[in-house]
């Protein structure tokens, strides 16, 4: 398997990084034997530019990543060999954005307010305490992930019957909310599928080989992705069952949690590719 023959998407919390601790020693010996294959592990994630940055350096990942649920892909330079389509120079790499900016999401979430008092709050109006609390992040890593350049994570408060509501009362209103493992992020018509879509058709277009793209994720959000790889692995979780695919063909599922799951399955993937 060469560099040119796979590309590898990976949801971050809870697939990757392990639901509770967030740490990523147990997929760690996959991530070495990905890299010294050439492999492209590229994070396709609900987080921040600004969490991504800082992780993917822990993680010793150096190539591109895709934040908030699909909203913007950024590419290192040298990646390709040419500057990505529909590209611009942003933060030290090639950006392709696919929504509007987090203003506009706010404004949205203010209109719908009166509706709903008391039964959500959201990342802009929560403090980096309440955001450790909620997520069990440290305050430097709850500092990165209010940094929100295109949307806004909601964390629900109200019951289930009434969060169908809000769901369908924002999306009514020209959002497309996506439920991730805690919180509900409100954006436009974007999604990790989407960005992966896009990323292929490029990644193609440029190295002119047919490859294949795997895609693994434990949550609602991660669908899209799943279902626009031709490989698609769902992490099984501790706090919900797998999410639904319309896809049949080349679909698995872990049997073990998070990141153990992740080493697990990628295993079995590259000795069948063997």
């Amino acid at each position: 398997m060469d560099q040119s023959s796979t590309v590898i998407f990976t949801d971050m919390d809870g697939t990757l990084l392990d639901h509770h601790t967030y740490s990523f020693a147990a997929a760690q010996p996959t991530l070495d034997a990905l890299s010294a294959r050439g492999v492209p592990v590229i994070p396709n994630t609900s987080k921040t530019f600004a969490e991504m940055t800082e992780l993917r350096e822990k993680i010793g990942l150096n190539g591109p990543f895709v934040v908030e649920n699909g909203a913007a892909a950024y590419i290192p330079h040298g990646f390709f060999k040419q500057k990505p389509a529909g590209t611009i120079w942003q933060d030290g790499f090639w950006c392709k954005s696919f929504i509007s900016s987090k203003g506009y999401w706010l404004k949205l979430l203010e209109i719908v307010k009166a509706d709903f008092a008391g039964e959500f709050t959201h990342f802009s109006e929560m403090s980096t305490e309440e955001l450790m609390a909620a997520t069990g992040l440290s305050e430097d890593e709850a500092r990165l992930a209010a940094k929100r350049q295109f949307g806004e994570p909601v964390m629900w408060l109200g019951s289930d019957i009434r969060k169908a509501e809000f769901i369908e009362s924002v999306r009514e209103r020209g959002a497309t909310p996506l439920e991730g493992g805690r919180f509900i992020h409100i954006s436009g018509d974007c999604t990790k599928g989407k960005a992966l879509s896009w990323f292929m058709e490029e990644y193609r277009r440029q190295s002119a080989v047919t490859a294949t793209s795997i895609a693994l994720g434990d949550g609602k959000n991660d669908i899209a992705m799943m279902e626009a790889a031709d490989i698609a692995v769902r992490i099984a979780s501790p706090t919900h069952e797998p999410p639904p695919l319309d896809k049949k063909d080349n679909v698995y599922t872990s049997t073990k949690l998070g990141p153990e799951g992740w080493t697990e399955t990628l295993t079995q993937l590259l000795s069948l590719k063997d």
